[in-house]
């Protein structure tokens, strides 16, 4: 798998979990049994991650986040932001930019395009004020 690929698919399990709210492990099964949605180690580490995380990740988004409360800004859009700053803080192997270019494409093809925007705004003001640091926030 592509690192777009692994990144598409715990996406895909991120925002479901947003859905469902159903223990992961059993998405993951939903996940092989319907064979839509590729799961292995590295698509694991990126859901467990943004998972254990999403209460830290949900405040950063918070604090950036000037046009919408947390409670009003859509789920697919919540999932796409909380990935890239996981990356952003948590990955040290993906650099910042290329993390926040990524949730751009993905948001660009799940997303509105106005969300896109707001994507956008929220990711480049993170970036601006850590600098393309990628240590714990």
């Amino acid at each position: 798998m592509t690192r777009r690929e692994i990144r598409d698919s715990a996406f895909k399990l991120v925002f479901e979990q947003l859905l469902r709210d159903d223990d992961i492990r059993e998405l993951y099964d939903i996940a092989e049994e319907i064979d839509e949605i590729n799961v292995n180690d590295e698509v694991k580490k990126i859901v467990e991650g943004t998972l254990a995380h999403a209460e830290e990740l949900d405040r950063i988004i918070s604090g950036y986040s000037k046009s919408r409360s947390l409670s009003r800004i859509p789920k697919i859009n919540l999932a796409i932001l909380r990935i890239a700053l996981y990356e952003c803080i948590y990955d040290d192997n993906t650099p910042m930019n290329a993390a926040i270019s990524e949730a751009i494409k993905l948001s660009g093809a799940y997303s509105y395009q106005e969300d896109t925007a707001f994507i956008n705004g929220v990711l480049g003001a993170f970036s601006r004020e850590h600098g393309g640091e990628t240590e714990n926030a």
